[in-house]
């Protein structure tokens, strides 16, 4: 996987490339920014959100579940001196969907490939190219 991010001149905003999809990202106007997109700490907050959601849905299709509408809210705090990086994350599941469902389906929601990077030991390799 990769991505490619680009700063506008003079400015927090980024245009990013991921394969043929384009996103912004920015920081709010109290932060420097011209809030023209999600913050990079958003859009992590929502790739949690998505990588969970797809990862219930998915294992619902492979054992033939209609499991309904399904939402997940992550609400993120960076870590703090003396505290952790903190993830709260909400899924909502329909009432009517039976309750070994719902316990199989939240196991599964803490096995999305993002939730694991997360909560796992990260390198990072990093470089300069000069242009």
């Amino acid at each position: 996987m990769r991505a490619i991010s680009r700063r506008e001149n003079g400015k927090l905003k980024n245009e990013i490339q991921i394969g043929s999809h384009h996103l912004t990202a920015d920081e709010p106007r109290e932060r420097g920014g011209g809030d023209e997109g999600p913050s990079p700490q958003e859009l992590l907050a929502a790739s949690l959100a998505s990588c969970t959601a797809i990862t219930m849905e998915m294992y619902a299709r492979r054992k033939g579940w209609e499991i309904g509408d399904l939402s997940v809210e992550v609400n993120y705090e960076p870590a703090q001196r003396g505290s952790p990086t903190r993830f709260e994350m909400t899924v909502q599941l329909p009432r009517t969907l039976p309750q070994e469902q719902r316990q199989r389906l939240m196991q599964i929601a803490a096995k999305c490939p993002v939730h694991r990077t997360l909560e796992g030991e990260v390198m990072f390799d990093e470089k300069v190219e000069l242009t």
